[in-house]
């Protein structure tokens, strides 16, 4: 009999439990896909540079574990709201609440359970699509990567169980301490504001001083390190949810008072509907903002690293090759991507020194990187003045030519030209190239690189440091972080987007009426979806701004990492706006079809 209850009011309920359920397949397919590109242990061994992209996803996977336990308690309260009243009319006819307990759990089970298996599914699909994606970008197959992978689907099974477990223990808890009359009852409070002047300027200059210590936190965090991760992330999210219960009930009044006086068409109405709900409408959009904060800054960091991997080579490696003895078709593959500069440098090595010709070196004045710490700035330079062992930018240059074990053993000296060619001692040349554009003769680099990785297979010690070999390392572990990013952005803008439109959705039904009163007095169906708009237009506008300005200000801590944190800022930004958008008008759509009644012909 509980069971057919169960399974009757998840029919009953399932539109508004689509929304949520979408926010929680979401999390569960991400989760899965994340934990099995991590885990997958074959798939790992068949390339060095996988490894640290697989952290990448542990890390992710763990983030998103975080904010899941959050949502998930978020969603089963309004649940629980959304069932109450049904409960309440259970026990009024005499059920026992051991057996209305028993019912929740039940519900509980079975949505997590109709929750995993379509998430697993989906998760599936996602690991073989990012699985290959991530493998094009990284150039190389696997033959031992598999999407459906046994030990990822056990640990996302345990955690979301014991997830949905935590869930419906919250529910009952919350069952306990309501009485009849309170379920019964409970969707028809009305959420009251009750502003004290003196309590809201406390209460806002603290939450103003909350933020600024967060982002003063997250500016300065090559200072504060960890210690101002944890500031920002205590002192951001408190001082997000006081703002938020702080402001917006004071500016909603404020433009209420304001349309009461002026009495133009139904604004009046439309404030009233804000301000009949903002209680509780506070605390979500405090929420929403933190979401948009973590989803956008999802997306931006990935963006970041990505876009900032040419950047840091270019600025670190004047010459996009240095080649000691150039073979004839490691030059004739540079000539045909376009030659922009190239030179030739020489040095001879006894058995304790390494000599260089002071004439070719400023003959051919070479191009080094001079790091100013105190600005914190690089920039290239030619070497313009006499070599200097001393000097750091020619010491730097010097060792970029020499291998190594050789120089840990030798002394550098620089010689006159005379006195250059007439020591008697084994000389190597090495040749540095500048092609017209780097990144556009990425095919022609990888095949140089091969031809020196193989040129050097005997040589134990050999490693390569080519700006190619930087950039595709580099590039390697960016993919990564552009596909957590992304996918950690996904997942959150859409527990996001449940979490508003659950909550403006759910309070619809007791909308219908007073929209259905002002359509008796004559108000044209025109203003009154006009109404709708400007209303959800304000309630997705202050998580909206709130939430860009913790991404714009919270970029700031990778400034340290990333040598343009905020290049190419506006692709992130573009992208969330258009999917903010996007569930705006979704949102006013789904509204609309409840309260507006349809016109008569």
């Amino acid at each position: 009999m509980l069971f057919k209850l169960a399974l009757s009011g998840f029919k009953n309920k399932f539109k508004d439990y689509l929304v949520l359920l979408l926010g929680l397949v979401m999390s569960i397919s991400i989760f899965y896909m994340f934990e099995t590109l991590a885990m997958n242990d074959a798939f790992i061994k068949e390339n060095s540079m996988i490894s640290a992209v697989m952290f990448i996803f542990q890390v992710g996977s763990v983030l998103l574990a975080i904010i899941t336990i959050a949502y998930c308690l978020y969603a089963n309260s309004f649940l629980f709201s959304l069932r109450q009243k049904e409960f309440g009319m259970y026990m009024t006819l005499g059920a026992k609440k051991s057996k209305i307990s028993l019912l929740m759990f039940i519900e509980t089970v079975f949505i997590g359970l109709f929750s995993l298996i379509i998430g697993i599914l989906i998760g599936i699909v996602l690991s073989r699509v990012v699985g290959d994606a991530l493998m094009g970008q990284l150039d190389f197959e696997s033959t031992s990567y598999q999407p459906f992978y046994l030990p990822s689907m056990l640990v996302t099974i345990i955690f979301f169980a014991i997830l949905f477990l935590l869930s419906a223990g919250a529910n009952l808890i919350q069952l306990s301490k309501v009485t009849v009359l309170e379920l019964v009852h409970g969707e028809s409070k009305a959420e009251h504001i009750l502003i004290r002047k003196k309590n809201i300027v406390i209460q806002a200059v603290i939450s103003l001083i909350l933020l600024v210590i967060g982002y003063v936190s997250m500016i300065y965090i090559e200072k504060t390190q960890y210690i101002g991760i944890i500031v920002a992330l205590v002192t951001i999210t408190s001082g997000t949810y006081l703002f938020f219960a702080t402001f917006l009930p004071l500016f909603v009044q404020k433009l209420r008072e304001k349309q009461l006086r002026r009495s133009k068409k139904i604004n009046s109405f439309t404030y009233a509907q804000l301000s009949f709900r903002i209680g509780h409408l506070s605390r979500v959009l405090a929420t929403v903002a933190m979401l948009i904060a973590l989803g956008m800054g999802a997306i931006a960091v990935g963006f970041a690293f990505k876009n900032n991997g040419p950047l840091m080579v270019e600025k670190q490696y004047p010459y996009d090759t240095q080649i000691s003895a150039q073979t004839q078709e490691e030059t004739h593959l540079l000539q045909q991507a376009g030659v922009d500069e190239t030179a030739d440098y020489h040095y001879k090595v006894t058995a304790d020194k390494i000599y260089f010709n002071e004439a070719e070196l400023k003959e051919q004045p070479p191009l080094v990187v001079q790091t100013n710490r105190e600005q914190k700035e690089s920039k290239q330079v030619r070497l313009t003045t006499p070599p200097r062992v001393e000097d750091t930018s020619w010491y730097a240059f010097m060792q970029g030519m020499i291998p190594p074990d050789v120089l840990d053993q030798q002394q550098i000296t620089v010689l006159s030209g005379d006195a250059y060619q007439q020591m008697q001692a084994d000389e190597t040349v090495v040749t540095y190239t500048r092609l017209n554009d780097f990144m556009d003769n990425q095919d022609t680099l990888k095949k140089v690189e091969q031809l020196e990785t193989d040129r050097h297979k005997g040589n134990p010690s050999y490693y390569s440091t080519s700006k190619y070999s930087t950039y595709d390392s580099y590039n390697s572990f960016a993919s990564g972080t552009v596909f957590m990013g992304f996918f950690l952005g996904f997942a959150f803008l859409t527990m996001m987007a449940s979490s508003l439109m659950f909550k403006i959705l759910t309070g619809a039904t007791s909308d219908i009426r007073r929209y259905d009163m002002l359509r008796k007095i004559g108000v044209r169906r025109e203003l009154l979806v006009k109404s709708i708009y400007k209303e959800m237009f304000f309630i997705f506008l202050f998580p909206g701004i709130v939430g860009f300005i913790h991404v714009a200000i919270g970029m700031k801590m990778f400034s340290f990492l990333l040598m343009e944190p905020y290049y190419r800022f506006y692709i992130p930004v573009a992208l969330f706006l258009v999917i903010y958008i996007l569930y705006y008008f979704i949102t006013v759509s789904l509204y609309k079809g409840i309260v507006l009644t349809k016109k008569r012909a």
